[in-house]
């Protein structure tokens, strides 16, 4: 009994890193039908960016905070430089390859600027691990996935009760009439993908402790993210959010009962089952685009 609840709150809290990533695919695909598959890499900045404040001897929160806000931004240059360019345009695919290349060139200045070894996150939520009916858990990892609630419930209000929040909507729903009816849509669009890499550097910013930062730790996660985005239905953003939960609790399962080796196997398996059962994804909807 023990053992399975150290799984499943360790799993929770890695499954609230994949809901974070994958809250922001969701953000940019309701948005623009385009991701940036360099998201992942918005989680590695603001992981290696809080560390390298904090050893300029800025205090952990500003430090957070900057790094947050450096990863919102790269979000937001990305959309306007590697993205609109190809937004659009009959069959291309454009806007894939540059994200996909920005991402490794964020990689590769991280790598110089950082370092190629991992280096932590001081925080208080990991100086000591507290019992949870016997399951011992470090403080960090359990603020990880009530964050990842939050967030979804946050952006949830924010497009219900706010006009840029339904104005998002509105795009997301019919990009030409949203134009006609005044919205600024390339605007709107560049908020989600900032949003969406607030999301993703806010996610390294909280797993940089129990995991720590270096150049190369948002590859993974954000293939997985993504992949969670695609299993709970990315137009959903309850349901990827509850994807993301239940993968993190899944790896820890297998990880602990079979083998890490598994836990890619066993992952990445129940995807393409998913989706050969559910095509739009458990939670998804069915999207029809008029040609």
């Amino acid at each position: 009994m023990t053992t399975a609840l150290q799984y499943t709150l360790s799993g929770l809290a890695i499954g609230g890193i994949y809901a974070l990533v994958a809250l922001g695919f969701h953000v940019m695909w309701s948005a623009a039908k385009a991701v940036n598959f360099a998201h992942g890499d918005t989680l590695m900045i603001g992981a290696v960016l809080a560390v390298m404040g904090v050893d300029a001897g800025l205090p952990l929160p500003l430090a957070c905070l900057l790094a947050i806000l450096a990863g919102a931004l790269f979000g937001v240059a990305l959309e306007r430089f590697a993205v609109r360019p190809f937004i659009g345009a009959n069959a291309s695919i454009g806007w894939m390859l540059t994200t996909i290349a920005v991402g490794i060139m964020a990689e590769s200045l991280a790598t110089m600027q950082f370092g190629g070894f991992s280096r932590p996150l001081p925080s208080p939520g990991v100086a000591g691990a507290v019992s949870i009916l016997g399951a011992g858990v470090y403080p960090q990892e359990l603020v990880i996935p009530a964050v990842a609630v939050l967030a979804m419930v946050g952006l949830h209000l924010m497009q219900r009760r706010t006009l840029v929040g339904r104005a998002m909507q509105a795009v997301a729903h019919n990009r030409q009439a949203a134009a006609l009816m005044g919205i600024d849509v390339d605007r709107i669009v560049m908020l989600s993908f900032g949003l969406a890499a607030l999301f993703g550097a806010g996610a390294g910013v909280l797993v940089a402790p129990v995991i720590q930062a270096s150049a190369n730790m948002g590859v993974l996660l954000g293939l997985k993210g993504f992949a969670v985005a695609i299993i709970g239905g990315i137009t959903s953003g309850p349901g990827v959010v509850v994807a993301g939960l239940a993968f993190g609790v899944m790896e820890k399962f297998v990880e602990g009962y079979v083998s890490t080796s598994a836990r890619e196997i066993v992952g990445f398996s129940a995807m393409i089952l998913i989706l050969l059962a559910f095509p739009q994804g458990l939670f998804g909807r069915r999207e029809i685009f008029k040609v």
